[in-house]
């Protein structure tokens, strides 16, 4: 039995150690924190991801747990309707409860070891699921792959209130966004981004939340509803991190999953989706073929599709968060609604 050290008990490193053989790998789980996130969020499962989570065993579970998106609106900063797209199979689920579940999945042979990591750990091979800031990527890597601070301040937070009538989907203002979908036992999830000049670590919430109600309140009434009812304790407020490309997501005997490999922006939903499919992948060829071949093999069916869409989402968030071009897409995406049948403003 071969020992495996996975640095990082995030959702990548627990669905990695979950589905490993457990007869052909001592898997440790090194981990930083024993407690679960303070405040509640909610991620989009689309289903590459849902599959992921099927070989794991907690589909069900997280089907349960979780959340229908169902249709999407995307609106202008005022709440308009510029166009309508619809999200089929998509679930959303709290972190919080998809941590728990995958936790739960994890053999009872996984050691685990807490308390701060800051070198590999060893013998053996290594694999880094320690996030954006990942000490395994930095120390393999080198200092070239330090994770890049991008101009955005990112707030989240789930409410105890059902989504406003007529207020869900993304407002897109400039160079602001602001995001309304359903969560889990009728509540709401919200999140909101925009350039900040707020620092890069240390940033105090409730001036955060402050800023956020300043530039926001008053130009839509689901907006306002919701920040309303948003408090400090049930928020998190962050500088949005990047990683830059790699080159490669396997070094020897150390492996990068998740947002070590690709933390990307978060304007497509798929980071932890794209984390989800990485240990699994990851997983099933270290169950199934020597060691190198398994990382060789992980490296080619990953590296690509995952860098992909780690650029699609930079894009995406140029476009949703433009400032001088604000107009022109709104003008854009008001003909691509009309095109489709969204009778665009036709909601508030």
């Amino acid at each position: 039995m071969e020992a495996l050290s996975v640095v990082g008990g995030g959702i990548a490193g627990l669905a990695l150690a979950a589905h490993v053989d457990p007869r052909r790998f001592q898997v440790t789980i090194h981990e930083r924190r024993e407690e679960p996130p303070s405040v509640e969020t909610s991620l989009a499962m689309w289903p590459e991801a849902q599959r992921a989570l099927q070989k794991v065993g907690i589909l069900p579970a997280v089907r349960a747990a979780g959340q229908d998106f169902g249709g999407m609106a995307l609106r202008d900063g005022s709440g308009n309707v510029l166009l309508r797209a619809g999200a089929p199979g998509v679930i959303g689920v709290s972190r919080a409860d998809l941590l728990r579940l995958l936790d739960a999945a994890v053999p009872a042979s996984v050691l685990r070891a807490y308390g701060p990591v800051t070198s590999l750990p060893g013998p053996g091979p290594v694999v880094g699921a320690d996030g954006v800031h990942s000490i395994v990527r930095r120390s393999v890597w080198g200092e070239r792959a330090r994770a890049r601070l991008s101009p955005y301040l990112a707030l989240r937070g789930i409410i105890d209130v059902p989504v406003p009538p007529g207020g869900g989907g993304e407002y897109w203002g400039r160079g602001q966004l602001f995001g309304i979908t359903p969560a889990s036992r009728g509540r709401t999830y919200w999140y909101a981004s925009y350039r900040s000049g707020l620092g890069p670590g240390g940033i105090d919430v409730d001036e955060a939340l402050a800023l956020t109600r300043a530039r926001f309140v008053g130009r839509a009434d689901g907006i306002d509803q919701v920040l309303t009812a948003a408090t400090p304790g049930e928020t998190l407020a962050q500088r949005v991190w990047t990683v830059p490309y790699p080159g490669s997501y396997r070094r020897g005997n150390t492996v990068l999953v998740g947002d070590a490999a690709h933390g990307m922006m978060p304007n497509l939903g798929r980071g932890a989706c794209e984390a989800l499919i990485d240990a699994v992948t990851l997983a099933e060829l270290l169950n199934t073929r020597p060691f190198p071949e398994a990382l060789q093999a992980y490296n080619r069916r990953r590296l690509l599709r995952s860098q992909a869409l780690r650029v699609a989402s930079t894009a995406m968030a140029r476009l949703a968060l433009t400032e001088s071009a604000q107009p022109l897409r709104d003008g854009i995406l008001r003909l691509a609604g009309r095109g489709r049948g969204g009778a665009a403003g036709a909601e508030r």
